[in-house]
Order: structure tokens, then sequence, then C-alpha cells
């Protein structure tokens, strides 16, 4: 059953290679291998858009939640899809006229202050190294159990693969890459998972009668754990690199509105359909080996007991697309990051002027961005096999980049008031507070890392945050009106027929 699997699996693999010379045939220049020429029309663009916020935790982390928790295991991913429908409907239309590459180029044109975008640059960029090394991580655990490898011989093979056609075709790549994995994890999760998981159960009225009715109370995971999945995941999505940077390959206002509304929805019926799957595992199969100290391993268990040998295999080959599309849009926005913020901020330093992704050159910027992606996908793979535990350094990231950066990204797009100096601040104290508490948590804490993965750090950090930028901003000098004048200008989307780019 296993081989039957592990090849369905494997195949799987070979096609990703496969989707890396497609993607190089449409890459002429770096807008091609960093947005995709900005030219994805609904269906590659909702497609992509799932695929890359739905990862590991969406899906085998949601069938887990519904095992433990019943219907309320649901609210993790439905945060997950609230966050993209509020991106969509209130910010990417804004973002996809803007033009940009990164989340720092828009905060360079917002406030014209280089010390803001040269904080939030260093900030995603660990922010976004985590989060590939936890997904090639997670996804490596499958392959341990259908291969039986060594947990680094896992994580080298199938980092080798997203690395190869990541850094070939950028993400043309990528967006077929996730277009693939969009339709296989639908398949995997509607169409065979939760009708065999289902009727192995009995169906609702089973379930219901073998755990009783609170497994189907809707706050049964607790109102404080619903909060915070909210606060981080759905304003973590509203300015992630990762997710931005597949705003900005959609081909119009429109586009980046419906279909990222559209993706949206569908990772709220993704979640409703993950907890229903983990609460008939809890019927059909309740006495899961370890389940209590790692519910992950629930899906695992459900796509090989209860499901047929080859349809296992595919269900299998979904929770490693969910991770693999993850992991890939993570690097590519890291890539992105370190060559077009980070680099030209540690060149000044040295008094040098680097000019990145001008397409000058197209050639020579589509290489530069290649190598890139290739020396940093080596460097989430190194950091997954010698770091014990990424999900804390995800963590301490991911509590930063809310607490330290959310409040001056998604005040510059909604006050037209809030300035420089107090964006510069608000990451500033944001930052400090939430590592600050973050630090003292864990001092007094009896487990470990129990301050990391506490609440109150990002809470804290968030009201700093808002307070610092507030004030600071009132009794500061507004943005020079030049500045807001060529804001205002690309948010219009006139930018091109101006004259006017910040490519460079």
């Amino acid at each position: 059953m296993d081989y039957i699997n592990g090849l369905i699996v494997a195949l799987y693999l070979a096609a990703m290679l496969a989707f890396g010379w497609w993607g190089k045939s449409r890459t002429k220049n770096s807008s091609d291998y960093l947005v995709a020429g900005r030219r994805l029309g609904p269906f590659l663009y909702t497609g992509t858009m799932a695929a890359v916020v739905l990862g590991g935790a969406s899906t085998v982390g949601g069938v887990g939640l519904g095992y433990k928790w019943g219907i309320s295991g649901m609210w993790l991913v439905v945060a997950i899809g609230a966050g993209v429908i509020l991106l969509s409907l209130a910010f990417a239309p804004t973002l996809q006229k803007l033009k940009v590459f990164t989340v720092s180029q828009m905060l360079s044109l917002r406030y014209g202050s280089q010390a803001a975008t040269n904080t939030s640059g260093i900030v995603m960029l660990a922010y976004t190294l985590m989060l590939c090394a936890t997904s090639t991580s997670a996804y490596a655990t499958i392959f341990v159990v259908l291969f039986d490898w060594e947990k680094w011989v896992a994580i080298a093979i199938g980092g080798a693969i997203v690395i190869i056609y990541s850094t070939i075709g950028g993400m043309w790549s990528i967006t077929l890459a996730d277009q693939v994995q969009f339709v296989i994890k639908t398949i995997g999760i509607f169409a065979l998972m939760l009708p065999f998981s289902l009727n192995a159960a009995g169906g609702l009225d089973g379930i219901r009668q073998r755990v009783g009715d609170e497994f189907f109370d809707i706050t049964g995971i607790g109102l404080q754990s619903i909060i915070t999945y909210f606060v981080v995941y759905t304003l973590g999505l509203l300015i992630g690199q990762d997710i931005w940077q597949r705003v900005f390959t959609a081909k119009t206002p429109k586009v980046a509105r419906w279909g990222g509304t559209t993706a949206g929805i569908y990772c709220v019926l993704y979640g409703a359909a993950g907890a229903l799957i983990g609460m008939a595992a809890k019927v059909a199969l309740p006495s899961i080996a370890g389940a209590e100290a790692n519910k992950d391993v629930v899906y695992a268990e459900v796509a090989t007991q209860l499901l047929p040998v080859a349809v296992g295999g595919l269900v299998m080959a979904a929770a490693v697309a969910a991770m693999m599309s993850t992991a890939s849009g993570a690097l590519i926005a890291a890539a992105t990051v370190a060559r077009t913020d980070v680099t030209p901020f540690v060149a000044s330093w040295f008094g040098k002027n680097i000019s990145v992704n001008s397409n000058e050159n197209p050639e020579h910027d589509v290489r530069a961005n290649r190598i890139w992606v290739l020396v940093l996908g080596l460097v989430t793979v190194t950091l997954a096999i010698l770091v014990d535990d990424v999900v804390a350094a995800l963590t301490i990231a991911y509590d930063i980049l809310v607490g330290g950066l959310l409040v001056a990204i998604i005040g510059g797009l909604l006050w037209k008031r809030g300035n420089g100096h107090g964006a510069t601040a608000s990451m500033a104290v944001g930052t400090i507070v939430t590592l600050g508490t973050m630090i003292v948590l864990e001092v007094q804490a009896t487990e470990k890392f129990a301050g990391v993965y506490a609440n109150e750090p990002i809470y804290y950090g968030l009201i700093a945050s808002a307070v610092t930028f507030i004030l600071v901003s009132v009794f500061t000098k507004a943005t020079d009106a030049k500045v807001l004048d060529h804001w205002n200008l690309r948010v219009s989307g006139k930018s091109e027929e101006e004259g006017v780019s910040i490519e460079g």
C-alpha cells in the first residue's frame, strides 16, 4: 500500500520539475520572473492565491484540529480565508496599481522614508525564510513515512525539487505548479477525503451519536483561540510579502479584487471540509496512535486507513502540494526582498549604490534573480535540517511582522496624516514591545517556548505600535507634498503614462 502511495507522490514530484521548464520559456525579464509579468487572469490568479495561503497548517493541521475540537477546528483556516477576503476587497486593487515588487517599496512610495523601508525589508526577509523552512520540514515528514527516508534526506530531496522548479522559471513556474496543486488539493479534500471519511463514520448523524453535540459547538475550541487566529493569521495575511507578491501578479485591479475574494471564500469552505474530515476520523479511527501529542498524524492515518490505496496516494500528494506551494511562494518572496530591499541597504553601508530589477538588461536581471532564489533555497533547506524547532523561529518572525509592521503598512494605506517618522517609530516600538514581552514570558514560563507561543506579545506589540504611530505622526511634520503627490499618482494607476517607475 505505501509502495503505491509513494509511487503516486513520486510521479507528482517529477511533474513539479517539468513545470520549471515550462516557466522558463515564459520568463523574459524580472517582471516575468518575480510577478508572472503582472498578467494573470481570474482563473490562474484565484488558484495561485488559494494555493499559497493553504499550506500544511491549513490542510494537515486543519484535519487534526477537527479531530480534537470538532467543527470549531475550522477557525484557523477560516481566519486565513477572512484575511484573503479583507486584503482582496480593501487593499488588493490599490496594491496592484502601484506596480511594485515588495512591501518595502510600497512604504518607500508612501512615506519617502528610507528608515521605514529598510526596517521592514529585514523583518520581511526573516519571516519569509522561516516560513519556507517550516514548510520544507512539514512536507519532509510525509516523505519519511512514505519512503522510509531519514529526516535530513527527505528535507534535502524535497527542498531540491522546490528549489529547481522555483529557480528555473520563477513565478511563472510557481503559478503553474500552484494551479496543479490547487486542483489536486480540491479533489483530494472535497471529492475524496470528505465523502470517504463521512461514509466511514456513518455520516453527520453517526458522528453526532458517537461523540455528542459538543463536537458541533462552533466555539468549542475557545473564544480566546478564535480571536488569536484572527489577530495572527487574518492581520498577518494583510502584510506578508508572499501574499502581496501574488497580488502583484494580477492582470487588473478587478482580477485582484474578485479573484482574491473567490480564493478567500474557497479557503473558508476548505476549513469546514477539513474540520468535518477530522470529526469523521474521530469516529472511524477513535484511537489513532500519537494523535493526542501530535494531531498532524490524523491526516496521514485517514489517507492510509479509510481510503483505497491509489486514492490515498492522491490525498497524500495533496498534502505535499499544499506544503510545497507555501514553500515555493515563501522562497521567491524571500529572494525578492533580499535582492530588491536588503542588498541595496547593506551596500549603502559601504558607500555603494546598487540598482536592481531595472530591466535595462533583462537577461542579467533574470539570471541574478535565479541566483538569489537558488542561494536562499539552499539556506532554507539548511535551516530546516539544522534547526530543531523552526516553528518557534517562525512564530517570532510572525509576531514581529504583525506587532511591528502591520500598523505602519495599513496605516499608510488608510490614514493620509501618517508619516515616515510615525511609521519608523511604530515599527521600532512595536518590535521592541513584542520581543520584550516574549522574553519576559519565556523567562517566567515553566515549559520551553511557552513565552514564544503566548498571545500577549503580539497584542501588546500591536497596541504600542498603533499608539506610537498616531502620536508621532500627529506631532511631527506631515509627509512631504511631493511624496504624497507621487503616491496618489501611483494609486490612480497613471504611473506608466507619466513615465514614473520604481521597479529599479
